[in-house]
């Protein structure tokens, strides 16, 4: 059976590792938070937190305390608190060592469409732009196909893009696969599926 959101979350936050800073976009990454375990790992939202600890249980929220996508989180012991102009330094400057996104469409060359779809109201790129030109490894977490079945890993983006060939590893709820020269590599496929349904989920030239 593919994975679900939550099994994705989980197979994302193994990537992670020990003493590293990472930012989770939001949708499904924002989910990773709740699988990072006894892995010293410090997650850093670009709207000025350092230090988020998981998703709050129901009647413990406090709203002063939310994520970029203005969900309510906890804080720890170690959290730390700035403006936004120190967050994205902390980005551009590259002391973030991971992102995790999501997608609304990847090309086989790394190329990240996640912001917008045309004609539809958007109040801006946030800080993704920002993210995939200061972060040393973008990993993008999705649904490996949209609504209509449709593959979301393409040939070529069709939506304005994030980023060009900013890319590295794609998490879907079909499997994992990595951007290398020529187009996208299997890595690792959920539990029940195979490379070759993979295969006939993808546009994109898998090698």
């Amino acid at each position: 059976m593919p994975w679900d959101r939550n099994q994705m979350a989980e197979r994302a936050a193994a990537e992670l590792q020990d003493g590293w800073y990472v930012n989770l976009g939001i949708g499904i990454p924002t989910l990773v938070a709740n699988y990072t375990g006894d892995k010293e790992i410090t997650l850093q939202s670009e709207n000025g937190m350092l230090g988020m600890g998981p998703f709050p249980y129901e009647g413990e929220e406090d709203p002063d305390l939310i994520n970029a996508g203005k969900q309510t989180i906890t804080e720890l012991n170690r959290t730390a608190y700035f403006d936004s102009a120190t967050s994205f330094g902390m980005i551009r400057g590259g002391k973030i060592a991971a992102a995790i996104l999501g997608a609304m469409e990847v090309a086989e060359n790394g190329d990240l469409a996640n912001w917008m779809i045309p004609g539809k109201l958007v109040k801006g790129m946030g800080g993704a732009m920002d993210l995939v030109a200061g972060v040393p490894r973008v990993i993008v977490v999705m649904d490996h196909t949209n609504k209509h079945g449709e593959s979301k890993l393409l040939r070529e983006c069709t939506l304005p893009l994030t980023g060009a060939g900013v890319v590295d590893r794609i998490i879907t709820n079909l499997g994992v696969l990595d951007v290398v020269e020529g187009g996208l590599k299997i890595v690792e496929t959920a539990e029940g599926v195979s490379e070759d349904d993979i295969r006939a989920a993808t546009e994109a030239t898998i090698v």
